[in-house]
């Protein structure tokens, strides 16, 4: 009978294999992941040790992660120098987004995002400025162009595709695929432990055709945005709300919602 600590294993291993595929397919090979993943390590005994209430020592931590005495010192001057991403203008691009396939002002009677003119009522101008006002429209339209979110034209300014994620600048991509898997793994992780009871739940069906795919691609895709024009309202209510009645040191918890769709190939019987 397998212990927890190799179903775990197991179970770690086998959500490791598409990050490594895409560890190798941008130059990073083992020794490279195995290096870097000590630092991983390491604040995961931190974080553990402070959520115990223990003190992070030397002992305490190489007994915890397994990572040398002598390694820590090093890693911890490689962590405090380290540049994390700058999420803050992709956040406001995602913000604007949000709003413009959420709020009715901004959508046709399709339920779809209009195109918007770039001044006047319901325009681009005033969506940003829904958002934020320390940032110009202009400066706001760039940054969204530049990230194939939206579209600049004569007649106007249109969102592009489902204006879900960026198509263009790999770092902002890595810092939305970052976010989005860390919470992911972050609910499983809790639900198995018994920490907690989030919302971690697929939709599974296999032995279909490629056109069957196509259609539940389709499907799955205008249930996310229903679901996101939904908790996007409730979101932005919910921030209103708190930002006039709560006090500052009440308001310390994040939320992410989110959905995937994926399809391959079945092994061969």
């Amino acid at each position: 009978m397998k212990t927890r600590s190799q179903i775990v294993l197991g179970s770690a291993l086998k959500v490791l294999r598409p990050l490594v595929r895409l560890l190798l397919r941008n130059g990073v090979a083992y020794p490279a992941f195995a290096a870097a993943l000590k630092g991983v390590f390491l604040q995961a005994a931190q974080d553990e040790l402070a959520a115990r209430g223990m003190s992070a020592t030397d002992s305490a931590l190489t007994l915890l992660s397994g990572v040398h005495r002598r390694d820590l010192r090093r890693l911890g001057r490689q962590r405090a120098g380290a540049e994390e991403i700058d999420m803050a203008p992709l956040s406001l691009a995602a913000e604007v987004v949000g709003r413009w396939m959420s709020d009715p002002a901004f959508l046709g009677a399709d339920g779809q995002p209009k195109e918007l003119q770039r001044s006047g009522a319901s325009s681009f101008d005033d969506l940003v400025h829904g958002v934020s006002r320390d940032v110009r429209p202009r400066a706001v339209l760039d940054e969204m162009l530049r990230l194939g979110v939206a579209r600049e034209s004569e007649a106007g300014i249109v969102l592009e595709g489902d204006g879900l994620a960026p198509r263009q600048g790999f770092e902002e991509l890595g810092a939305l695929f970052t976010a989005n898997l860390h919470d992911h793994v972050a609910a499983a992780a809790a639900n198995l432990q018994g920490d907690a009871n989030f919302l971690e739940q697929a939709v599974f069906v296999d032995q279909i055709t490629a056109d069957s795919v196509l259609a539940l691609q389709r499907a799955s895709t205008q249930a996310w945005r229903e679901a996101l024009r939904t908790v996007m309202l409730e979101a932005r209510e919910r921030f209103d709300q708190d930002a006039v009645r709560a006090p500052v040191e009440q308001r310390t918890h994040r939320a992410r919602f989110g959905v995937y769709f994926f399809s391959d190939r079945e092994a061969p019987q």
